[in-house]
């Protein structure tokens, strides 16, 4: 499965990283960088997810935003070795191309186009992490987990995916038995199942109609941007 930040690309943009390009394997609950480190390696994910968390007092943290392969992991921190402003940890396992920081600086230079397409996609990034703000500030638990869990459903290859009750509230912020309550509730409607360290949506239809606005609107700025969209032929 190819990454589609860079599937979009012109071929000759494409051939100034590819000769660069390593593949990595990432597993659950594996941190990429942390906040504060220079971030050497531009992550391309090909599968899998991965979460952009802002760290809180007593080492706290919450979920700002989620990267599959419609996008990169790295750049907001600058891609010349810059310190990173947030963790990144991954959230369902997957693989990914990555690339020197240094090189991806350089092909950036020599080519508007990416320049632009890494500028549309830091904007969409923004704009999620702006969102979730909002939605984390204003939002019903029950609209937030539903928005959340249709966020990794778009980015995960399956409707099941591997994670824990302490997983989703570490993600939203909130304690564990509140999850449980909340996800007890979809569950009951038939819109997710659940077992032991595992979620699967089982209506995803219905999912969309419990999740709040924040959702779509994301979906539709990531479409007004032009920006890869994961999933986008099930949820165009």
């Amino acid at each position: 499965m190819d990454n589609m930040w860079i599937a979009a690309l012109d071929p000759a943009d494409r051939k100034r990283i590819e000769p660069h390009l390593h593949e990595r394997p990432f597993a659950q609950g594996q941190m990429l960088y942390d906040a504060g480190e220079a971030v050497e390696e531009v992550w391309f994910p090909m599968s899998g997810v991965v979460s952009l968390m802002t760290i809180l007092d007593g080492d706290r943290m919450i979920e700002t935003a989620a990267i599959g392969r419609e996008g990169l992991v790295g750049v907001t921190c600058g891609p010349s070795n810059a310190r990173a402003a947030s963790r990144a940890i991954a959230q369902v396992d997957g693989v990914s191309a990555c690339c020197p920081s240094d090189v991806f600086a350089e092909a950036l230079q020599q080519s508007e186009p990416m320049r632009t397409a890494l500028a549309r996609f830091t904007e969409s990034l923004f704009a999620q992490v702006q969102q979730a703000a909002a939605c984390n500030a204003q939002h019903r638990l029950d609209e937030r987990l539903a928005r959340w869990l249709l966020t990794i459903h778009d980015r995960a290859d399956s409707d099941r995916f591997g994670l824990t009750q302490a997983d989703v509230a570490g993600m939203l912020g909130v304690r564990r038995a509140t999850v449980s309550e909340v996800g007890a509730e979809l569950e009951d409607k038939g819109l997710i199942r659940r077992g032991r360290g595992w979620i699967e949506v089982t209506d995803r239809k219905a999912l969309e109609g419990a999740a709040c606005g924040c959702y779509g609107a994301m979906r539709n700025l990531m479409k007004d941007l032009g920006v890869p969209r994961p999933n986008a032929g099930a949820n165009a």
